[in-house]
């Protein structure tokens, strides 16, 4: 039953994503070259939303879908990991025209080059597990 619900949500999210034109190259391409407000505003609003959920699940005590306590855990304060990680993460967005969560949005659309972008993000994604004991966390 719960794989349902998880299914039934990942197809609202990829709906919205695509209604919303975010899974949309075009639109990615007019925010990287700041000529609309299109896409920051969408993440704008995911940012104050999110905000919102997590100030809501502390101070009410709100409980998973499997009735556990939903714990938040800091983060290390750094700089430099996260500016390095921000850039080579935009930079991905940027020449493949998508993020993670638009690529299978773009698939159920019926955008078959995508699947290109998506063996690579998977392949980067098997080096950066082979090289993470190497990499400074």
């Amino acid at each position: 039953m719960r794989t349902l619900i998880y299914l039934l949500i990942g197809i609202l999210f990829g709906i919205t994503m695509f209604k919303s034109e975010a899974a949309s190259w075009f639109r990615i391409y007019e925010m990287f070259k700041f000529e609309s407000f299109h896409m920051y505003g969408i993440i704008g609003s995911a940012l104050v939303i999110g905000i919102i959920v997590v100030q809501l699940i502390k101070r009410l005590n709100i409980k998973s879908f499997y009735g556990e306590k939903i714990h938040f855990h800091p983060k290390a304060k750094s700089f430099s990991r996260y500016m390095i990680g921000g850039v080579l993460f935009g930079l991905g967005w940027a020449l493949a025209g998508a993020c993670p969560g638009p690529m299978f949005t773009l698939i159920g659309a019926g955008y078959i080059p995508i699947l290109v972008v998506i063996a690579a993000s998977l392949l980067g994604t098997f080096v950066y597990g082979l090289l993470k004991d190497k990499l400074p966390h």
